[in-house]
């Protein structure tokens, strides 16, 4: 089950990515070029904000399941002098958390906003906080705690 989770988890960050990178530059050419919020553009945005949180999921599912993240519990003070199970007990969950609830706010507020402008901002703008937030913590293979591709 873990192996598996894990390389859905993996494979999942893909469609994270490029759903963000689509929903980023839609809302940014939408802002700066005084287009007109479409049902395609809110639904671009919910299926990106579903797509993290359904990778927000199997994380969780991951963290408490992981033997990694056991190890570094069991010990935090030597975890948190240890790159890796720092990165893995702390650094990824808390910074992708945080990027997942920047989306989920632009959104939301995104969703409220009765001006098109200001619709495509929002989204721009926090989509483009938790995007580079979820990138900076994603265990890409030339990071210092590297995983493989999938």
């Amino acid at each position: 089950m873990y192996i598996g989770l894990l390389h859905l988890h993996s494979a999942l960050r893909y469609v994270v990515v490029l759903l963000l990178i689509v929903a980023i530059i839609k809302a940014f050419t939408g802002w700066f070029g005084g287009k007109t919020y479409t049902e395609s553009d809110r639904k671009l945005a919910l299926f990106t904000m579903i797509s993290v949180h359904l990778q927000l999921v199997i994380g969780l599912v991951l963290y408490f399941v992981s033997p990694v993240v056991k190890g570094a519990l069991a010990d935090m003070g030597a975890a948190m002098q240890n790159t890796e199970l720092r990165f893995w007990a702390v650094e990824h969950i808390s910074t992708n958390i945080i990027g997942i609830i920047l989306i989920t706010i632009g959104y939301s507020t995104a969703k409220r906003a009765s001006i098109d402008k200001a619709k495509f901002m929002r989204t721009a703008i926090f989509y483009l906080i938790g995007f580079v937030l979820i990138m900076s913590a994603i265990p890409w293979p030339w990071s210092r705690v590297a995983r493989g591709w999938f």
